[in-house]
């Protein structure tokens, strides 16, 4: 029988206090964003903020507990914009929605960071629930970046690769990890470097025993990515299916799944709740249509990062969640 298990995709909104603390804390400029050197007053503020989500998460009953990365002013990129190494330079879209991020510009070696390890061993002292850590993965962190010290593509994302793995290795114990992958889609990597992403997303899933989830979103892998994905050693893969339905499930179809699956069922980025009923049957939808549709587990989770939304309604889209996965096994038992 399938387990359903209820999880984010993490990068949550900040709660509305934290929000107006910080913008008379920290200001709206580019050089006001996070650096990893802030006083104690933001510091504080991110703390309590952090406390906030992990009893909202609680309260929701949510299966896996995420630290919310609500100091990620750079989104996917935050890894790098905090790095030593890194410069930040001018402000750039992310992705195809209206908000910016700071294009963070490798001048040297990745070296050894710690900055999300922190975050994670701040969550652990929070909460006795499993923690799911959370980073871009490879290919989409080396996409989201400008490289002016490795020399070339390859280089660069072998070097990305090697600076996650690191980080993930200084993680305290958590039960999942969920590398964000956006980047296999909106900017799908050409012949021989689509195996190498694979491969990337091999060497920060080598770094922790937790089971690894792989979660491309905005759209659909192109077949050729989802065949070389599915050759990496991770636990399973995540379908936008509220972006892109035909050719995830083709996907699906064509060229089978790992044993776990994350479905994202929920908007991310809609502001309309969906009903715990509905997110069932979208479920059911899909595992209709599979020739095999028995998996070990099925993440049901927002399709996206749930930054874009108002705080109420992402609080409300984690119930939602969570009433859904259980639902669902009450159908399946």
């Amino acid at each position: 029988m399938t387990e359903y298990v209820s999880t984010t995709p993490g990068l949550f909104p900040l709660p509305d206090w934290a929000k107006d603390d910080l913008s008379d804390l920290k200001g709206h400029q580019k050089h006001d964003l996070i650096s990893g050197d802030e006083g104690e007053a933001i510091t504080d503020v991110y703390a309590e903020a952090r406390s906030d989500v992990v009893d909202v998460q609680a309260g929701a009953g949510i299966d896996l507990v995420s630290e919310g990365q609500l100091r990620w002013d750079d989104m996917l990129a935050h890894p790098l914009t905090v790095h030593e190494a890194v410069e930040t330079g001018g402000i750039v879209r992310y992705y195809d929605n209206n908000n910016f991020y700071r294009d963070p510009v490798v001048t040297d070696d990745l070296t050894f960071s710690g900055d999300v390890a922190s975050e994670l061993e701040a969550t652990g002292a929070l909460t006795e629930e499993p923690l799911q850590a959370v980073l871009p993965g490879p290919y989409s962190l080396a996409d989201l970046a400008t490289d002016e010290h490795y020399g070339d593509e390859s280089t660069f994302l072998e070097a990305v690769a090697d600076f996650l793995a690191g980080e993930v290795d200084a993680f305290p114990a958590h039960e999942t990890l969920f590398l964000l992958e956006p980047s296999l889609v909106e900017n799908p990597p050409g012949d021989g470097l689509d195996e190498q992403a694979s491969d990337a997303i091999d060497t920060v899933a080598a770094a922790t025993d937790a089971d690894v989830i792989v979660h491309p979103f905005y759209g659909a892998l192109e077949e050729k990515m989802y065949a070389h994905l599915l050759d990496a050693d991770i636990d399973a893969v995540g379908f936008d299916f509220v972006t892109e339905q035909d050719q995830s499930l083709y996907n699906l179809q064509e060229y089978g799944a790992t044993d776990d699956i994350a479905l994202g069922l929920v908007d991310g980025q809609n502001t309309l709740v969906e009903e715990p009923e509905a997110v069932r049957e979208r479920a059911a939808w899909v595992f209709d249509r599979l020739p095999v549709a028995t998996f070990d587990t099925a993440y049901l989770t927002t399709n996206t990062e749930t930054f874009y939304l108002p705080y109420a309604k992402f609080e409300a889209k984690l119930e939602a969640l969570v009433e859904a996965a259980s639902l669902a096994e009450v159908t399946t038992a």
